[in-house]
């Protein structure tokens, strides 16, 4: 070419800068396809080689300089030619034209020796000897391979070429290469083409011959002509005019040529399809992306040969000609195929979106909607249907069918018919063409394994683990080798069989007996020989389907071209090798002897060489299926290689007939043809067994970590950190004994934790002398704590919990698996033997059994089943331990309640990383199995971190109970993908918990958020077989009964035996639930039923089943004492929806066997059961779940469950309404105490004179509404409404009465006034005649006195003189009332009774009847009769019993012989002992006399109560009244009694009951006087005449002495208003804010303990004891008083001031509203107040103002001012009111606080007289409790015959054996375990059985012993005898105990 004149020298100076633009521009694309991960065949070929001295012509073409041949200058290739074969087929030299070094590179290299000769551009890329790699990434496309193959090796090289070409670059791209012989220049290679013609594949047109130095001319060009012509023949539009001639003409001719060269632009780049799934990527590896843009940037860098582009990047070159097509690139087309149909693949699979994040077990764990039916799955649901019925077990799920996405599927044409319109002359034609026609337009649906693999490829490593564990069990094969479908690398999935474990039994003979041998592994670690099968060439035979047959006849392990859904194109099967295994059952039918492997490549092996010799080498045996067996087939090559090797050989001929022929040692022929497959099976094993008999190699899965060029999952970063942590744990251990192990490392759990359990099992069963034995065993527990704390510091467990710590979740997770793989990997050896022989040993023991054989043999064998059942539980060892190790630790340290030095950042961190744990789905032990224990510190701590991540979270709880082995795990796993250990023999150890979330799919049909479900050891373990194996399932079965808001009750088999066993079980859980109110719902599962479709005979199991579970409530109904007649009448059952029919497992024999599918389908159904009626529950809160477990096991640690259940929540929920209770009717009782005050003033006034309920009802009516719709809304709203609504009802009555009773009581007290005021209308009467006559006389005295007005001494003087005449004068008709002495009457009606005065005076003197009722011991009150007949008698009765037991070997019909008889109790119980008592009177009469004294006085202060004493006031005669009442009930309470009063009883319970009633006297006569004496009404008035007088002395108006009499009026009113609403309002903020008042009763009780404790005053424990609600009171009075006066006092002034404020703003109010209306219109003074009067009211009510002396007023606003002044002095007064003045009113904050905290229940423990803690006072039918009991001694109980006081709590008493008599004269003693059966006072109380750890009376009985002591006359010794370990606690333990308690 020509270089443009005018642009040389410009191209010359900017060469070196184009060069460095070009190769800028260069990387910036090479950037670009790193970026986007593609290899575009038109980017290469632009960036190859081109010259660097290029200029733009004046037209804008780019004209190319070409120098010679040999310069740098260089332009664009017009050939590229691949250069392929062995090294050894071509001389390297200098003078070579091809290649003139042996350099290897994927990238073209320009051939100048080529250009010499023939002046062409032909670029050569060499792959010479390159065979062996895995992949030869070609980024540039190529025109023609040429395969060099040396003479004499041509045949076999050919056909190793061929193949490796094929598999490379694939089928299509054969007619692209041209075969060369090369051969030496002695040789002759004229034979060589005759051998290839045989050759299927060759081609004699693309065949030559050359020397192998490839120095000859003729020959070059001859070929390169061969090779124009092939190209041509394959594209028409290729030309190449050349000719060989000079370089100068070639040069010429070079200008004629155009750069037929494929250039693709930036926008084709930017335009074409990006790879859409992210996993494949992923899969690919970061290597893959590395190595590819690594070697784009070597090609880059290696290209000699610049070109200037546009500034834009662009080159320009004329495109005008015609540009000549690459035809392909091997490598690059193969890959966008394979990404092309992966892409569509995943498209219609729905996956393409997975690029975010892979497909993660978790999305399949989670609960979501149901599996949908086949006719309603979509193609799109396919990946979502696969692995839900994959989970479930279903093996079906490889192949299910799909609709068509169509909106009218149901009237789609089930087949397809032609459009095209046939006529008879070419209907043959369309019946061949139509079908093509259709086929092709139509796209098939996608292959179920390619299905499989996609979810594969797109899954996270533990999902596929899951799935081919999952995969696994259904019986299917297993991917081994998988090509990744995008970089064709091989992958070997290690990490996804880690989890696989197989059972296989292995029979031997010995001596003509069969023996048995089981193995159980993991598989990967299994050495097993390995069958290999590989495919040569095309076949019309299924080598998977014959495999199938080798393996299971019935179950289609490995996919077949015949199995359902096949189809013809599959795009991610060929290249893959899958794995599975056969095991035998040990019985004679088995196909082979021992576990074999059997693995199977699929397609075409000739081209997928690299798997088949990786299967080659690893393989035992190799099965060869070739369609025939001849020379010079392109399998010939692999068959010959095969056949020389020393692997055992079996080759299968399509083509031939015959049976197998062994051709030479471990050789073997065998025909197909016109054979069957049976056949040719049956002989396949023969061969397969003659071969493994002998000496073979074994295959052994982890050895493919080894392999190379083999890519495994498990080096990944991740799953490496994973391993290597738990290598380093595992490496501690895995020299050690498997059964030492726990010992060692994990030492909390072991002998220290079995001994803890069994004392804290006592501890519940306390004997003797229960504190000191209870002290003794709680030492004892701290003492193994302690050493737990000690031993805490194992190595493993530390590693072990650090990497929890650090490791991030995905890497922590693989470190608990590789963990638990690894440690199951020590223990299978150990656990197969101690199975094994654990087998051998029950079985020999079953038939000793049969044959009734006592012998010591059976004994033996026993024992030794003992010993293998212990060494199979030390030898059983995984996570759980470890968790379980945890748990102990921190029980152990949280125990202490302290922290040891070092442990602090790690134990209580536990808690926290079991939960994240928990809530990654992890399944957390919650009973221990072993100890057969729940650790209810750490349980509670657990589930208090997942609350704190999570929230409370309403969670459905789902229990499951059944008999071991009988698939409980197995079902659950199917049904929610869950966890669960699954194994041969026992599968479950104890009770485990799993959190299942419901997806955001469904969440909005529950109510809840999550399913806990809760997973069992069986009932009946073998185990535990023995006396404690019925106690210990009963105990389970309430415990996960009780847990469950339902209950799976799982059935196995039809033995009606072991059917019945189980059902009495669980029937008697369900009562006991029925009994303390809990309501589980549960479901029948009856699995391994024969014939599940059978209608029949499933009606008739059902009436069977409702049969046998009547027969069993009826007999659970005897021993719970319960009322049941048939099961329904127990919980809510329908036996046609609540019972589940389920198939048997397996579908035939394991361990071969498939599981059912219709057991997969009984689980769907099952599952949709369970959801249905989950849908309807509310579930419960996490919270109230951890305190269920807590409250079911406590009870369950008590004999008597039922009556030591105590539910906590339920109780914490009633506390908390009760708390809303005080609320409500404080504002009912706030508002009433308002209208009270507004009603009081008027009637005491006598300005009303009747108060109808209806009017208090109405006025009333406003806030009780208002309370109401509270009430509703909180039962209606608040979290725990389910649990409230059992008390809706009765606290809505209880408001409803309490309203009622609020109402009648304000009505009685206001009738009170009314009836007052009526009895002193004589009074009233006179006092407006007194106040006439008293104004008139002071105005008179005041005219006569003006002169010495100025001396107030004076007047005074006068007007007392003068005062004391008018008041003689008023009242000279009137007697007054005197006061009364009640003393002295008291004397004089017991003397008139008979009684002494010396006697009388002594009592009075000594005062020691004030507290009669407190008295600790009444002995010197009474004196016993002279016979003891009936003492005598009934300690005789008690002798004869013990004597009629002793003949009748204690076999006594009483419930306490029977109690001894089964439980094996001595009859020692000293508590009940009648010996002779020191002390005359026992404690049953003292509490007799107590209670009599009581009695008494309550009947004698009601009588004086209801004498008119503060109406016609008081009489002698009612006192003569009382002491009659008592002298006749002491003689009524005497008679019959062993003992008589002394007199000193009766003149002290007289004087006791005068003290009790003169209270009340006293302050009746007190108001009667007040309210009918004259004088007394006349004293109270003289002040306020003085002033008047002085102000009529003065010279005032009438209007200024007016406003005096209404100012004194207003300020008697105003503060006695003031107080009143102060008192109310005090009371109303000290109910809300202050701590003892603002809670329920319960609240009050531990605040009165605490201030008791506080002042260490044992009188006012005594009255606390004896009479609490009199303590009571007076703690509320006290605290009033100090809130009122020291510690709040400001805010009560501040109350004050407010309410002073509010009724002088009243006042003033008033003042302007009345004299405003009379400005307007006229009236008099008496108009006046009445409408100043009226506006006063409600708030205000003025007395009676008399008007008559001041008719001469009508200056109302002078009037107004004057009492304006007059205002502002009483506003002054009462601001400086006292609170004193407050505390004294009518409405007192301390009564008004009793009234409203005391009206509840005070009944009291008939044991320990502990007060009911219950806010309602009748509280039905609830029974009385208290959570807080005492030592029965501090009531005075103490041994019978002995002087030593009971030192045991009540609570600790129902739980022992121990007894009492319920009353003094009782002669049969009764166990306190059946306290409730002792009568009315111990039936209506429920006393829970605790362990009575509250320090407070321990701490009070220290304390106080020698006050106690000398209180009751008796003794802390003997069984009283105080323990030791009481001593130690403080005060402060003891008010701190108070809080434990409350928040029982």
């Amino acid at each position: 070419m020509e270089v443009n004149e005018n642009t040389a020298a410009r191209g010359e100076r900017e060469s070196a800068r184009s060069y460095d633009t070009y190769m800028t521009n260069d990387e910036a694309k090479v950037e670009k396809r790193t970026t986007i991960n593609k290899c575009d065949a038109g980017e290469d070929l632009l960036d190859t080689q081109q010259s660097d001295c290029s200029d733009k012509n004046t037209d804008g073409k780019t004209t190319i300089t070409s120098t010679a041949a040999a310069s740098d200058d260089r332009v664009m290739p017009d050939l590229t030619l691949v250069l392929i074969g062995e090294t050894n087929s071509i001389d390297i030299e200098p003078n070579n034209l091809f290649l003139d070094h042996d350099k290897k590179t994927q990238v073209e290299e320009f051939s100048s020796n080529l250009y010499d000769l023939c002046g062409r551009h032909i670029s050569v890329i060499n792959l010479l000897g390159l065979q062996n790699n895995d992949v030869i990434p070609l980024y540039q496309s190529v025109h023609a391979v040429i395969l060099l193959i040396p003479n004499g090796q041509h045949v076999s090289q050919y056909i190793a070429g061929m193949l490796w070409l094929q598999e490379m670059f694939g089928k299509e791209n054969i007619p692209h290469v041209m075969t060369v012989v090369t051969y030496n220049t002695d040789e002759k290679c004229e034979s060589a083409l005759q051998d290839l013609k045989s050759m299927a594949s060759f081609s004699e047109k693309r065949y030559h011959t050359c020397i192998r130095s490839m120095t000859d001319a003729e020959e070059i060009i001859t070929l390169l002509e061969k090779i124009d012509a092939m190209l041509s023949e394959k594209d028409p539009e290729y030309c190449c005019k050349q000719s060989p001639g000079k370089n100068g003409e070639q040069k010429k001719k070079l200008d004629d040529v155009s750069h037929q060269t494929k250039i693709r632009t930036e926008e084709k780049i930017e335009t074409e399809p990006e790879v859409k799934c992210d996993q494949l990527k992923k899969h690919g590896g970061a290597e893959q992306s590395k190595k590819f843009d690594d070697s784009r940037a070597v090609q880059s860098k290696n290209k000699t040969v610049q070109c200037e582009p546009k500034e834009e990047g662009v080159l320009l070159m004329d495109t005008s000609v015609p540009q000549k097509k690459p035809f392909f690139n091997p490598f690059e087309e193969n890959r966008k195929k394979r990404q092309k149909e992966t892409e569509t693949l995943l498209r219609r699979l729905r996956l393409q979106d997975q690029h975010q994040q892979m497909l993660s077990s978790e999305d399949f764990v989670q609960i979501g909607p149901p599996i949908k039916q086949t006719n309603e799955i979509f193609e799109r649901d396919l990946v979502c249907a696969f692995l839900q019925r994959l989970m479930m077990l279903d093996y079906r799920s490889r192949y299910i069918p799909v609709q068509q996405e169509s909106s009218d599927v149901n009237n789609s044409e089930a087949v397809s018919v032609s459009e095209s319109t046939v006529t008879d002359d070419d209907d043959l034609d369309a019946l061949f063409r139509t079908n093509v026609e259709l086929d092709q337009s139509k796209e098939n649906h996608v292959h179920p394994m390619d299905v499989q693999m996609a979810v594969f490829h797109c899954s996270d490593s533990f999902l596929k683990q899951k799935m081919i564990t999952k995969l696994s069990q259904c019986q299917y094969a297993l991917p081994l080798l998988v090509p990744d479908p995008v970089t064709t690398d091989i992958e070997c999935s290690l990490w996804t069989f880690r989890q696989i474990t197989k059972t296989w039994k292995i029979g031997t003979i010995k001596d003509n007996a069969t023996i048995v041998t089981m193995k159980s592994m993991p598989i990967y670690k299994a050495e097993t020989p390995m069958v290999s099968f590989f495919r040569l060439g095309s076949m019309s035979l299924s080598k998977s389907q014959l495999m199938n047959a080798l393996i299971n006849d019935r179950h289609n392990t490995f996919f077949h071209r015949n199995c359902p859904g096949s189809t013809k194109s599959r795009y991610l099967m060929d290249g893959m090798a899958e794995i599975a295994w056969y095991c035998p059952a040990g019985k004679p039918n088995d196909f082979f002897t021992d576990c074999i492997a059997f693995c199977n490549l699929h397609g075409d092996s000739l081209a997928i060489v690299k798997q088949r010799e990786i299967l080659t080498e690893m393989s035992s045996v190799i099965v060869v299926l070739v369609p025939t067996l001849e020379k010079n087939q392109e399998s010939t090559a692999v068959i010959s290689m095969l056949y020389k090797s020393l692997k055992p050989l079996i080759i299968l001929s399509a083509d031939s007939e015959g049976s197998a022929v062994q051709i030479k040692p471990q050789k073997y022929k065998l025909g197909l043809k016109e054979r069957s497959q049976s056949d040719v099976s049956e002989e396949l094993k023969k061969i397969i067994r003659s071969l493994l008999s002998g000496p073979h190699t074994s295959f052994q899965l982890e050895t493919m970590a080894n392999v190379s060029g083999v890519r495994v999952d498990e080096n990944e970063r991740l799953c490496q950190n994973g391993k290597s942590a738990a290598m380093k744990l595992v490496q501690m251990i895995e020299r050690m004994d498997i059964a030492k192990i726990k010992d060692r490392f994990l030492p909390c759990q072991g002998q220290l934790w079995y001994n803890w359990c069994k004392i804290n099992k006592e501890l519940h069963h306390l004997k003797g002398h229960i504190e000191k034995e209870k002290g003794q065993k709680s030492h004892q527990l701290m003492e193994l704590r302690q050493k737990q704390c000690d031993a805490s510091n194992s190595e493993l467990m530390r590693l072990f919990t650090q990497n929890l710590k650090r490791l991030p979740p995905k890497e922590r997770e693989y470190f608990l698996t590789w963990t638990q793989i690894l440690i199951d990997a020590l223990s299978t050896d150990d656990l197969s033997s101690i199975l094994q022989n654990y087998d051998e040993t029950w079985s020999e023991v079953l038939v000793l059994k049969r044959k009734h054989d006592k012998s010591a043999q059976l004994k033996y064998k026993q024992t030794k089943l003992e010993q293998l059942s212990k060494k199979l539980q030390s030898a059983t060892f995984g996570l759980e331990h470890i968790f379980r190790e945890m748990g102990q630790i921190y029980e152990a340290h949280k125990s202490l309640k302290k922290q040891s030095l070092g442990q602090q950042t790690e134990w209580t961190k536990y808690p926290e990383l079991a939960a994240d744990l928990m809530i990654s789905g992890h399944p957390m032990e919650l009973m221990d199995g072993d100890a057969g224990h729940v650790p209810l510190i750490w349980i509670s701590n657990l589930l208090q971190e997942v609350i704190k991540k999570l929230g409370d979270q309403r969670v459905f709880v789902l229990s499951v109970l059944g008999v071991q082995s009988s698939g409980k795990s197995t079902m659950l796993n199917a049904m929610f993908g869950l966890q669960f250990a699954v194994s041969a023999g026992r599968c479950t150890k104890g009770a485990y918990m799993q959190l299942v979330k419901l997806s955001e799919e469904i969440k909005k049909d529950y109510k809840f958020d999550y399913i806990l479900v809760v997973d069992t050891e069986g009932l009946r373990a073998l185990e535990l077989a023995g006396n404690a194996t019925l106690h210990h399932d009963n105990e389970l079965a309430t415990f996960v009964v009780g847990l469950g808001n339902m209950t799976l009750i799982n059935i196995f088999g039809e033995n009606p035996a072991e059917m019945q066993d189980v059902l009495q079980i669980v029937v008697q859980a369900f009562m006991r639930m029925k009994k303390v109110k809990l309501s589980p719902s549960c479901v029948f599962v009856h699995q391994n039923v024969t014939d599940i479709a059978a209608a029949e005979k499933n009606m008739d199991g059902k009436r069977r089943l409702q049969e046998k579970l009547d027969k069993m409530a009826q007999l659970a109904a005897k021993e719970e004492v319960c009322d049941v007649e048939c099961f329904s009448d127990v919980i809510a059952f329908d036996v046609q929806k609540d019972v589940k029919y389920f198939a048997q497992l397996w579908e035939g024999s394991p361990p071969m066997a498939p599981p059912n599918p219709g057991y997969s389908e009984s689980v769907q159904e099952l599952k949709s059961i369970i959801l249905s009626k989950a849908s309807q529950s509310t579930g419960i809160t996490l919270s109230h779940f951890s305190t269920k477990i807590q409250d079911l096991w406590n009870a369950l640690m008590n004999e008597h469950f039922v009556f030591s259940f105590k539910n906590t929540q339920e109780i914490a929920v009633y506390r908390k309404l009760e708390v809303q209770y005080g609320n409500w009717t404080w504002a009912l009782r706030s508002e009433m105490l308002n209208i009270e005050n507004q009603l009081y003033p008027r009637i005491e006034k006598g300005q009303l004179d009747k108060v109808e309920i209806s009017y208090l009802t109405k006025e009333m009516s406003k806030k009780y509404n208002e309370i109401s719709k509270t009430i509703v809304a909180y039962f209606e709203d608040d979290k725990d409404k389910e649990m409230l609504v059992q008390w809706q009802g009765r606290f809505e009555n209880k408001i409803k009465e309490f309203h009622e009773e609020l109402v009648k009581g304000v009505k009685r007290k206001l009738d009170e006034v009314i009836q007052q005021n009526n009895a002193r209308k004589m009074l009233d009467k006179k006092k407006t005649e007194f106040e006439n006559k008293l104004l008139q006389k002071s105005k008179e005295l005041a005219h006569r006195l003006k002169c010495i007005a100025a001396d107030d001494e004076e007047l005074k003087a006068q007007f007392s003189t003068v005062w004391s005449h008018w008041v003689k004068e008023l009242t000279s008709d009137t007697k007054p009332i005197e006061n009364i002495n009640l003393e002295e009457d008291q004397f004089v009606i017991l003397q008139d009774l008979g009684v002494e005065w010396g006697l009388i005076n002594e009592s009075k003197r000594n005062q020691r009847y004030k507290n009669l009722s407190e008295t600790g011991s009444y002995r010197d009150y009474i004196t016993q009769k002279k016979y003891q007949k009936l003492y005598e008698e009934s300690q005789q009765s008690q002798v004869n019993k013990k004597e009629a037991d002793k003949d009748t070997g204690g076999q006594s019909k009483t419930f306490f012989g029977f109690f001894q008889q089964w439980f094996g109790t001595t009859s020692t119980i000293q508590h009940v002992e009648e010996r002779r008592s020191k002390n005359p009177v026992q404690y049953e009469e003292q509490e007799l006399i107590r209670s009599f004294i009581k009695n008494v006085e309550k009947e004698c202060l009601e009588a004086i109560k209801s004498k008119p004493v503060a109406t016609r006031g008081y009489r002698s005669t009612y006192l003569q009244e009382l002491a009659k009442n008592v002298k006749q009930r002491v003689t009524e309470f005497e008679s019959g009694r062993k003992f008589t009063f002394k007199k000193e009883f009766t003149v002290d319970l007289s004087l006791y009951v005068f003290d009790r009633a003169e209270g009340w006297l006293l302050h009746s006569h007190q108001i009667y006087k007040e309210n009918n004496d004259a004088l007394t009404y006349l004293d109270k008035k003289k002040n306020e005449y003085y002033n008047i007088f002085r102000s009529f002395c003065k010279g005032s108006s009438s209007a200024v002495v007016f406003g005096e009499i209404i100012r004194e009026k207003l300020k008697v009113s105003a503060v006695e208003a003031v107080c009143n609403k102060t008192g109310v309002d005090i009371a109303g903020e000290m109910k809300c804010s202050f701590p003892a008042f603002s809670g329920n009763r319960l609240n009050l009780e531990k605040h009165v303990l605490a201030s008791l404790a506080e002042k260490e005053d044992f009188n006012r424990f005594i009255t606390y004891i004896r009479n609490p609600r009199t303590q009571v009171e007076a703690f509320i009075k006290e605290e009033v008083k100090k809130y009122m006066f020291r510690t709040q006092k400001g805010k009560a002034q501040t109350i004050l001031k407010k309410n002073v404020e509010d009724i002088t703003r009243l006042v003033s109010q008033a003042l302007f509203e009345a004299t405003e209306k009379f400005r307007k219109k006229k009236g008099d003074i008496e108009k006046w107040v009445e409408e100043f009067s009226s506006e006063l009211k409600p708030q205000l009510t003025l007395d009676t103002i008399s008007c008559q002396n001041f008719s001469d007023i009508n200056n109302f606003e002078f009037l107004k001012e004057e009492i304006e002044k007059g205002l502002k002095s009483i506003t002054t007064e009462m601001s400086k009111l006292s609170l004193e003045k407050v505390n004294d009113c009518r409405q007192k904050p301390g009564q008004i606080l009793i009234d409203q905290l005391c009206n509840c229940c005070w009944e009291r423990c008939p044991f320990c007289a502990a007060v009911c803690t219950n806010t309602l006072k009748d509280h039905g039918p609830d029974k009385h409790s208290v959570p807080f009991h005492r030592p029965s001694g501090i009531k005075g109980w103490h041994v019978r015959g002995k002087v030593d006081l009971v030192i045991d709590f009540c609570t600790t008493l129902v739980a022992s054996d121990r007894r009492f008599y319920p009353e003094s004269d009782s002669q049969e003693a009764v166990p306190y375990k059946q306290y409730p059966t002792a009568g009315e006072k111990y039936s209506s109380w429920s006393i829970t059985a605790d362990a009575s750890m509250l320090a407070y009376w321990k701490w009070f009985v220290c304390h106080f012993q020698k006050e106690l002591e000398d209180y009751y006359d008796l003794k802390f010794q003997g069984h009283g005898e105080i323990p030791q370990q009481w001593r130690n606690f403080t005060k402060k333990d003891a008010i701190e105990s108070l809080n434990e308690m409350c928040s029982l």
